[in-house]
């Protein structure tokens, strides 16, 4: 009876220990797909990372941003689904997490700890200082779980369900990296169209924004030659999404010349900045009438201007480095 009741408790510990890997397993998963899932909407802010480190272009990152993402997800639906954990699954799952840290270390050495990292897109703001500690700890956890817990073995431990557990996991592989592109498809239709299309031109009244710009004195400059004049909002998240992509562009061509116009209080300044990075555009404050005479309603208002004349008010999506330049190489 002593015996019996001796193996009865181990065998209730043995499957509460199982029970607790499972749901630490599964809450990894969780985290993964809720890492993917948050950087789908928006996307742009996740593919500008990829041309900021110079992986691949603008045509090519946003096909390089939805396979980083469906990597997630495949991770993620691994870990739930417990397959493969010690011969295929925690092994990904440490070198993904050591490739995200060496990311994170690159952008504080040269970029500092500011601004939202982007690990979770925009749902959840973190440093890139504490991402860094996330995924210390979640290879911290990789590692105890990879040492006392095996998952579902019986998917290759048994003859019966080898086939099933292949199959299992060609189906995973399959949905999670369809998924980006099924929730937030890639749009192929990048064209020289937006900059040839006839548009009703107008002059842009430059000397209202010399007579109320506050902050920095906007350069007399920006009524002769082509110039990018953009008219954001600190607060607005569309426009630091057009920001980073146009901080990325300056970067890659330093010729190109961008002026920032910025609507907001004093204090969001330095918030804007530590998100988008986008210190190396120059810009001043504009409030009140005359920015909305001069930007309009629909932020951000990014204006191709030739000599003080608007010729294009060109969506941040449809932004493209090629055609900028080749606008700015006519005569």
């Amino acid at each position: 009876m002593f015996f019996k009741n001796t193996y009865n408790l181990i065998t209730v510990k043995s499957i509460l220990i199982k029970i607790f890997f499972f749901l630490l397993c599964a809450f990894m998963g969780v985290v993964f797909l809720y890492s993917g899932y948050t950087k789908l909407e928006p996307i742009e802010p996740f593919e500008f990372t990829f041309v900021d480190l110079g992986i691949g272009g603008w045509r090519l990152a946003p096909f390089i941003a939805r396979f980083m993402i469906g990597l997630e997800f495949f991770i993620g639906f691994l870990l739930i689904t417990g397959l493969y954990i010690r011969r295929f699954t925690i092994k990904l799952t440490v070198i993904s997490l050591i490739v995200f840290c060496i990311y994170l270390i690159f952008v504080m050495a040269t970029a500092g700890n500011n601004g939202n990292c982007g690990c979770f897109g925009t749902a959840i703001s973190m440093t890139p200082l504490q991402a860094l500690i996330k995924n210390i700890i979640m290879i911290a956890v990789s590692f105890v779980i990879y040492r006392f817990y095996d998952g579902f073995s019986f998917f290759y431990e048994n003859a019966r369900f080898k086939k099933p557990g292949k199959w299992l996991f060609i189906l995973l592989f399959l949905t999670a990296f369809a998924l980006p592109h099924i929730l937030n498809y890639v749009d192929l239709n990048y064209s020289a169209a937006y900059l040839t299309k006839k548009e009703d031109s107008f002059k842009l009244e430059l000397d209202t924004l010399y007579k109320h710009d506050k902050i920095h004195q906007a350069p007399e400059s920006l009524s002769k030659g082509k110039h990018i004049i953009s008219f954001m909002s600190l607060t607005c998240p569309h426009c630091r999404i057009a920001a980073k992509k146009l901080k990325i562009m300056k970067e890659k061509n330093p010729d190109i010349s961008m002026y920032l116009v910025l609507n907001g209080d004093y204090k969001d300044i330095p918030r804007f900045f530590d998100d988008t990075k986008a210190r190396n555009i120059d810009y001043c404050i504009l409030n009140g009438p005359a920015f909305v005479y001069l930007g309009g309603l629909n932020l951000p208002a990014i204006f191709l201007v030739n000599n003080s004349v608007v010729e294009n008010n060109v969506n941040y999506m449809e932004l493209d480095q090629t055609e900028i330049e080749k606008w700015l190489a006519k005569p």
